[in-house]
């Protein structure tokens, strides 16, 4: 009998222990919808925005228009305006952005991309909802940059942040500046219908990139906890007009070159991750 029994549990026990050894463990990923509550350790998401447009572009008003009204609806929104064409901000090396989104057509002007890759619906301004969509409370990574600006030079560090497990990651870091004046062609009625726009101020105006513009290994993996920080000093670029109205944009891409998390910083400013209690 006692043989018997000693056998019986030998049995429970193999089976307890092919179990456990067949289980796998899930994180627990909050929901990330635009209205979901706050989980504590995850981080506020933002939706990117990239612009293609162009001063001469009388349609690209439409997309301005747009790009404007989500910011008024929504603080989680970056902002890149990407120029093309006989235009005095000019960005030169768009061909692999131009491969990323159109790779078997020419860029034809008004393009417009959510974290970028996904097309925004158009009429753009008819469509805010689908870029607020884009944004929740619970991101799974977080971004903060602290930088310096003088004397001819900038200095920047990028700090990532993560909340959950990730492989395949890749960071773009553009500089950016706000407060161009020239005029804007405008064959819409938005802002009034007023063609050309004279004065018109264009912001967050691509002028170079920090890192490849299809983004540069973070690393193979990260995990749960883990910051990463990236560091970039150099000159002004030349391309610049006036170095007060620098700012920065960085944000995280995934293997499909999905956008996950943007953030934008002004000149000299230190930021601290915006992570929830």
């Amino acid at each position: 009998m006692m043989t018997k029994i000693k056998f019986f549990f030998t049995l429970i026990g193999l089976a307890a222990f092919l179990s456990c050894s067949d289980t796998k463990i899930v994180e627990n990923i909050p929901n990330d919808s635009e209205t979901a509550a706050p989980v504590s350790g995850y981080f506020k998401k933002r939706v990117l925005i990239e612009d293609y447009t162009g001063t001469w572009c009388g349609n690209c008003t439409r997309v301005a228009y747009a790009i404007d009204q989500t910011y008024l609806q929504s603080d989680k929104v970056v902002s890149i305006a990407i120029h093309n064409g006989n235009d005095p901000y000019h960005f030169p090396d768009y061909q692999p952005l131009k491969d990323l989104i159109m790779p078997n057509s020419d860029l034809e002007l008004p393009q417009s991309r959510l974290n970028r890759t996904i097309v925004w619906s158009s009429p753009e301004p008819s469509n805010i909802e689908q870029a607020k969509a884009l944004t929740s409370n619970n991101g799974g990574l977080g971004i903060a940059m602290n930088s310096t600006v003088a004397n001819g030079n900038i200095n920047l560090d990028v700090n990532i942040k993560f909340a959950q497990n990730y492989t395949g990651l890749k960071l773009v870091v553009y500089v950016v500046e706000d407060h161009l004046i020239y005029p804007q062609r405008n064959y819409t009625t938005y802002y009034n219908g007023v063609n050309p726009i004279p004065n018109y101020e264009h912001n967050h105006v691509l002028r170079t990139p920090l890192t490849n513009l299809l983004g540069d290994v973070i690393s193979e993996s990260t995990t749960v906890g883990q910051t990463v920080t990236k560091s970039f000093s150099l000159p002004i670029p030349s391309t610049i007009s006036n170095p007060e109205n620098v700012s920065f944009v960085a944000f995280i891409v995934n293997s499909d070159n999905l956008a996950i998390n943007a953030r934008h910083a002004d000149k000299n400013e230190n930021q601290s991750f915006e992570q929830n209690p």
